[in-house]
């Protein structure tokens, strides 16, 4: 499974990039707000850290306006993935600019049927949010084995990004379904190294080690 770093922190990409835990990043106006930086400028930067997919996001809400920033964002640099909502706009645009050979990530999935639309409108990228249909109390693990299901069913080449990460447990299960893709925070990223089992063991190495009275350099 892949690794997307959802943050427009070029700090944190840096870090995760340097260690080989990231295979792209996911932005959203929210993360360029929370950055405080000019999107175009931040992204662009974000494409030289990371050889990877970018997901830079329009904010249009009609065909027409989303195709024409789609467009101007794809410009930045060749790995930018141009990230549309699930709308029927968003399925028009997503329609016109993988033709034009475009990356897609079409987000904001909720139901399958959603991600049936967006594989046949050619996207690149589906993008089911599992943490906020949690939120609503539907297990959002089940929606991302139903899109498995559904693209094995008919050779769909769309990838599966699970979206709205927020636990390690759902990455662990976002990869036992066969998800292609996850995005998550920095902060879930590492996380993943964590077990209290690894802490409490390591903490025994060094009290029996400073016994020893040894050292190694």
């Amino acid at each position: 499974m892949k690794f997307f770093v959802d943050t427009a922190d070029v700090d944190a990409i840096r870090e995760l990039n340097d260690l080989g835990m990231v295979d792209g990043v996911t932005t959203n106006p929210s993360l360029i707000l929370k950055s405080g930086r000019d999107i175009i400028e931040v992204t662009k930067e974000i494409c030289g850290i990371v050889s990877g997919p970018v997901s830079a996001e329009v904010v249009a809400l009609t065909a027409d306006e989303m195709i024409a920033e789609g467009r101007k964002l794809a410009e930045i640099a060749p790995n930018i993935a141009v990230k549309v909502p699930l709308t029927w706009d968003g399925l028009k645009t997503c329609k016109v600019l993988s033709g034009e050979g475009h990356m897609v990530n079409v987000t904001l999935c909720f139901s399958a049927n959603q991600a049936l639309l967006a594989a046949k409108a050619g996207a690149t990228f589906i993008s089911p949010f599992i943490g906020r249909l949690d939120d609503i109390n539907l297990d959002g693990l089940d929606l991302i084995a139903d899109i498995r299901t559904i693209y094995d069913n008919y050779g769909f080449e769309t990838q599966i990004l699970a979206a709205s990460i927020r636990t390690a447990n759902h990455v662990t299960q976002c990869a036992l379904i066969g998800a292609d893709v996850m995005t998550a925070p920095p902060s879930v990223i590492k996380a993943l190294a964590g077990h209290v089992l690894t802490d409490k063991g390591l903490d025994q190495f060094m009290k029996d080690w400073a016994k020893t009275g040894q050292k190694i350099l």
